[in-house]
């Protein structure tokens, strides 16, 4: 069993590692990280637990240290769910410390030497670690995952990208309040509504997705040009954030069916690597028009699940969808794990 560390333990995104690394065969939580005015305090007093399960009673009375490379001599890594306002210098301690990182913040997403992972579109930007220099004898680096919306935006791209090629496309968001954090959006703003803007959230979308969906040649990404237009809303769901895009491509198919079998054809690059975290069915095509819906489908394949419904050839561009996934496990906590797991089996970790 491999030690990890989370950065970030009290705030939303660390508890969602602590719930779903219960269990887990190959890593056990060994510490637990957080700002000043917590550590020191056991974890039931600092933190305030906002997951639908009982907290563990290990994890209960662990003391909580501060977010200091020195505190965690003892892991073999560190997850990160900090805030971006603190997440980039205490990372940077990590990584230089010879402490691996798996981030779930945004400060190293854009870094041309840190991989931004998904498993299932781009595994081998894994081998952008060799070029990182945080660490004299390179034990330490960074690896993050992106954010929750495009997330689910790239994998629902990636056939589609690979067999047609893509030109632009125009993308609405509903996201869940999950998304937002604890105590996350006030109730009269939200119940029985629609926000229209989320702050910070749009331009990442365009430029992460490119990452993800570049090629790597050599030590460096061939990004691809395609531009993207997003709106970000915020809708009174829970968990599963939920876009409508429609795409033009480079290539359009002759017929729909054609753009079933892109994604019924895709050959997941790591289907066969036995990763706990890896859904036995990455996508999930539905036929019933009113599919999907994050209430009936987030948490379907352990919230692992992508899913695409409403896939149409469009009036306008060339292919319409709506594509679902669980923000907080596979936008985020779900999704590093998995990226942990992957750098295990590549040798990365050990």
């Amino acid at each position: 069993m491999m030690k990890v560390g989370i950065l970030g333990a009290t705030g939303a995104v660390g508890q969602k590692f602590i719930r779903l690394l219960q269990g887990h065969p190959w890593f056990e939580i060994e510490a637990l990280g957080a700002s000043e005015r917590s550590a020191g305090k056991k974890y039931k007093d600092a933190a305030n637990w906002i997951e639908d399960v009982v907290l563990p009673e290990h994890i209960k009375e662990t003391v909580v240290k501060k977010c200091d490379p020195a505190e965690f001599s003892k892991v073999d890594f560190v997850f990160s769910g900090l805030d971006s306002s603190v997440a980039g210098d205490i990372e940077r301690s990590f990584a230089e410390a010879g402490i691996p990182v798996i981030s779930n913040a945004k400060n190293y997403r854009q870094d041309p030497t840190v991989p931004l992972l998904i498993p299932e579109v781009n595994p081998d930007h894994t081998d952008l670690i060799k070029t990182q220099s945080f660490s004299k004898d390179g034990k330490g680096w960074i690896v993050t995952n992106p954010n929750c919306v495009a997330v689910p935006l790239s994998l629902a791209l990636k056939p589609l990208y690979d067999a047609f090629g893509i030109e632009s496309l125009i993308l609405t968001t509903m996201q869940a309040v999950s998304g937002a954090g604890y105590p996350g959006v006030a109730s009269l703003d939200i119940l029985g509504n629609v926000v229209p803007f989320i702050s910070g959230e749009e331009p990442k979308v365009g430029p992460e997705t490119r990452k993800l969906l570049s090629s790597l040649s050599g030590n460096s990404l061939n990004l691809p040009d395609f531009k993207v237009q997003a709106t970000a809303t915020r809708v009174p769901s829970i968990n599963g954030h939920m876009i409508s895009a429609t795409v033009k491509l480079e290539n359009p198919p002759a017929d729909l069916s054609e753009l079933k079998e892109a994604y019924q054809d895709y050959k997941n690059p790591v289907g066969e690597l036995d990763l706990p975290f890896s859904p036995s069915s990455l996508y999930n095509l539905h036929d019933n028009e009113y599919y999907p819906q994050p209430r009936l489908h987030a948490d379907w394949e352990n919230g692992m699940q992508l899913h695409l419904g409403r896939l149409r050839k469009a009036e306008v561009f060339d292919v319409s969808f709506v594509a679902m996934a669980h923000n907080t496990i596979r936008g985020a906590a779900g999704g590093a794990i998995l990226n942990a797991e992957l750098l295990t089996k590549k040798g990365f970790l050990k």
